[in-house]
């Protein structure tokens, strides 16, 4: 067998990308993945099933209102066996497309369970056997999995985490939910609409706790409006599976009292850890820091020649981060000009209802690294393309730097934010000042006038408010 130029374990968002880019950059690639197929969590486990639930759960919102707009739907039914059919369809057409992307880039897929196997080679092991893959570099990207809390046995049945719950086949008629991150509210938000019980229980003083504060405790307000139970700053005790459901203690973290309360079932949203057992690191010079791998700033690990990318390295584990890592990884493999990634300009998004979307620092933060602080918001209600959408909730934050005007922040809550982050990301990376994104025309009528709006009320000058 030929020795390829590169070989990357793990076919997720980060593996198959590094793979494209490795390919177009005139390297022999192959990727090994352990799954049947290409795409990992984000694709069959995570993002896009995710929100595929979330549009169908928007769409059954907006039939259920469907008077406010004039229009009259009787008899309104959910077949949620229906709705899982095309969160599947969604996902195997894309894995299709990934398949495609690798034969059509010339790369070299082997499916089983890669591990490092000595300088230059992986050893994949599969139902057939194992077999060696000799190489010139190699890109570790094996991704993921969810993580309970100590002493929290998950049974897959009453106590599940966030790949039992993509493969229900009916609606529970109530859900604990242990962490209010973005994997918790996306979930919370989805079976409420769908006409779920929902008590959402976060360790942290505010949900959505690497949010700006104001944002998680303005999410926290709606969420309750849309009758969710919320229970911040609440510690988790104890989980007791009983016939017909969940007995879960929790404890108020500020008072020590403790309560119990009941669900059918108990989602364990607590985070994920970086899959790294089994993969042959013991043999090697890599460093490690609490499960995580070690990298320099072009995801190089100490074991040379190998580079390590995505949820196995600390970083923001996140999709577009892992894409970003794998580009940087092989365009340095191919001795490519590299754009290294500036990790305070990854925008963060919430696919909840109302969405929240950010990206740089927050107020807090900005304030503790020493900015004199200046803020511009702005609320969705004035926004004549919100009141057309029938949704006027929320703000857009900017934070600023008050000596120079530069924008260091800028946090969202509303509808359609995960798009509208992309202007701001655009904004920090090119150093803009709040005056510049105010005197850019924005189109009306479009939610994107929001965040000119926040702009001008960095300097008092907001026009429809």
């Amino acid at each position: 067998m030929d020795i390829f130029d590169v070989v990357i374990i793990g076919g997720g968002p980060g593996g198959y990308v590094a793979a494209i880019r490795a390919a177009q950059n005139g390297l022999k690639t192959a990727v090994v993945e352990k799954d049947k197929a290409l795409g990992g969590t984000c694709l069959h486990r995570g993002c896009i099933p995710t929100k595929a639930l979330l549009e169908n759960a928007e769409i059954y919102e907006h039939i259920k209102h469907s008077t406010e707009f004039g229009i009259s739907v009787e008899n309104i039914k959910l077949d949620f066996v229906a709705v899982q059919k095309r969160k599947n369809k969604i996902v195997q057409k894309n894995a299709k497309g990934i398949d495609f992307l690798m034969k059509k880039n010339k790369i070299a897929v082997f499916h089983g369970f890669g591990r490092l196997a000595g300088r230059g080679k992986v050893e994949v092991e599969s139902e057939t056997g194992k077999q060696i893959v000799e190489t010139r570099n190699i890109v570790l990207a094996t991704g993921s999995v969810p993580k309970s809390l100590p002493g929290l046995e998950i049974d897959g049945r009453r106590i599940i985490n966030s790949d039992h719950i993509l493969e229900l086949d009916y609606i529970p008629a109530s859900i604990s939910i242990l962490g209010a991150g973005a994997v918790g509210v996306e979930f919370a938000s989805i079976f409420n609409r769908f006409g779920s019980k929902i008590t959402l229980v976060e360790y942290m003083p505010h949900i959505l706790p690497l949010e700006d504060e104001e944002v998680g405790k303005e999410l926290e307000k709606i969420l309750k409006k849309q009758g969710m139970t919320i229970l911040p700053g609440t510690a988790y005790e104890s989980a007791k599976v009983v016939d017909d459901g969940v007995e879960v203690t929790v404890r108020n973290v500020s008072s020590g009292e403790t309560s119990t309360h009941k669900a059918e079932l108990l989602l364990v949203a607590t985070g994920r850890r970086p899959l790294t057992e089994g993969i042959g690191l013991e043999q090697t010079a890599i460093k490690m820091d609490r499960g995580f791998i070690l990298v320099d700033e072009f995801c190089r690990t100490a074991e040379p020649n190998v580079y390590a990318i995505g949820d196995i390295i600390p970083t923001p584990q996140l999709a577009h981060v892992a894409w970003a890592e794998g580009i940087l990884a092989v365009d340095h493999i191919a001795g490519k000009e590299c754009h290294k990634i500036d990790y305070r300009l990854v925008p963060s998004c919430t696919y909840c209802e109302p969405e929240v979307a950010s990206v740089g620092l927050t107020e807090r933060k900005a304030k503790e690294l020493g900015y004199e602080v200046k803020v511009g918001k702005f609320p969705f209600s004035p926004i004549g393309k919100a009141a057309i959408l029938g949704k006027t909730e929320g703000f857009v934050k900017i934070v600023t730097d008050a000596k120079y005007d530069e924008v260091l922040g800028v946090h969202a809550i509303g509808p359609r934010v995960t798009e509208l982050i992309a202007e701001a990301g655009i904004a920090l990376r090119g150093e803009f000042t709040a005056e510049e994104i105010g005197a850019t025309m924005h189109a009306h009528p479009t939610l994107s006038e929001i965040v000119q709006e926040a702009a001008h009320a960095v300097h008092g000058r907001a026009l429809h408010f």
